[in-house]
């Protein structure tokens, strides 16, 4: 058998356990609990009316953030946003659809990371924590740049 066919071999068996574990995932109390959340929200007129609410809050935001803080509406503008923000976070549907949002980009990250640091320490795993916590090159990590 060449090297080739051994790599071919190789990813297809990869190929094949990566769709086993996308399936064990997509398996889950917690996706099936996302996918009801997810429709719930769908589903809600009150969502609906306070989406609209929130497109047009935004686009005034997005009006006077051009010119930042110095804008005699910006903090005005800022705050009606962050207003509808939090009446759409009063809502039992939209509360529990975030949180579930949130537990599976947490067990992706995981999975992600314990595959990535099961080949090698040093491979970065992409997040979308807004605040990462350190590691990686420049953020005095493990890189070994001293950063």
């Amino acid at each position: 058998m060449s090297v080739s066919e051994i790599n071919t071999i190789d990813m297809a068996s990869l190929l094949c356990n990566a769709y086993e574990l996308g399936d064990m995932i997509n398996g889950s109390a917690d996706v099936a609990e996302y996918i009801y959340w997810k429709q719930k929200v769908e589903q809600s007129e009150e969502v609906k009316l306070l989406l609209r609410e929130f497109e047009k809050k935004k686009e005034l935001f997005e009006e006077t953030e051009r010119f930042g803080r110095f804008h005699p509406n910006y903090h005005e503008a800022k705050d009606a946003v962050k207003a509808v923000e939090a009446k759409m976070d009063a809502i039992e549907e939209v509360r529990r659809f975030k949180e579930l949002e949130q537990r599976l980009d947490d067990m992706l990250y995981d999975i992600s990371k314990l595959i990535a640091h099961s080949v090698s320490e040093t491979i970065k795993v992409p997040s979308n924590d807004p605040n990462p916590k350190g590691g990686g090159c420049g953020g005095g990590g493990s890189c070994g740049c001293g950063g």
